[in-house]
């Protein structure tokens, strides 16, 4: 998908409610049907509108399926940062990521089997599944590199390579978790995946076992 094919974002408050509401529809018929079994009729039934209207927002199943991504994706890439507001501990602030991330992929669990089912037989969903990845990727450099220039992780370390190593695993962790349902405590799986990507980084820290 290009910026010429993709649908240009509604303007209106009825058009953005509009817009909203076949996002929302097109969920529920992902998530109960499945990508390739999704029908564009289901979705426009579900969110009560014609099919015309479905085309005045998107261009066919695949624009929509990707917007209904993006809304996962910003739920989990900025995953509500206020409750550790001026704290400057960054194992704090790590553990409180993590848990934010780790709440939203159990929430979001059903999508996210879906994301890796259509990725490997579908090449747009895989890019669209490489971007969204590197999304994260490209924060958690950020904060990496941040705490490297102000002494507080291993300053040998590339940024975004190791961005690259942590993001993956704690990507593979969740899925492992909520997906293929391998998972244990949730508390014991915050405190474990915020240990390693401390241990890995270098990172002081006073975390308790649960």
């Amino acid at each position: 998908m290009t910026e010429d094919t993709v649908r240009k974002a509604p303007v209106t408050g009825r058009g953005i409610r509009t817009r909203q509401a076949l996002v929302a529809a097109a969920r529920v018929v992902f998530e109960r049907d499945g990508y390739l079994d999704a029908r564009l009729t289901d979705i426009t039934s579900e969110a009560k509108c014609s099919t015309g209207t479905f085309y005045t927002y998107f261009n066919d199943k695949e624009e929509i399926f990707a917007a209904v991504m993006e809304e996962t994706k910003n739920e989990m890439l900025h995953p509500g940062m206020e409750h550790v507001d001026g704290v400057d501990d960054p194992a704090a602030i790590i553990e409180a990521s993590n848990r934010a991330y780790l709440e939203s992929y159990r929430r979001n669990a059903n999508l996210m089997r879906l994301l890796e089912q259509v990725a490997n037989i579908d090449p747009k969903v895989r890019e669209l599944r490489h971007v969204r990845a590197w999304g994260f990727v490209e924060r958690n450099a950020r904060g990496i590199q941040d705490l490297q220039e102000r002494g507080l992780a291993d300053p040998d370390v590339d940024p975004v390579l190791a961005s690259r190593a942590l993001s993956s695993m704690i990507s593979r962790f969740a899925f492992a978790a909520f997906v293929l349902n391998d998972g244990g405590d949730f508390d014991e799986l915050v405190y474990t995946a915020t240990r390693l990507w401390c241990n890995a980084l270098r990172i002081e820290h006073n975390l308790t076992k649960p």
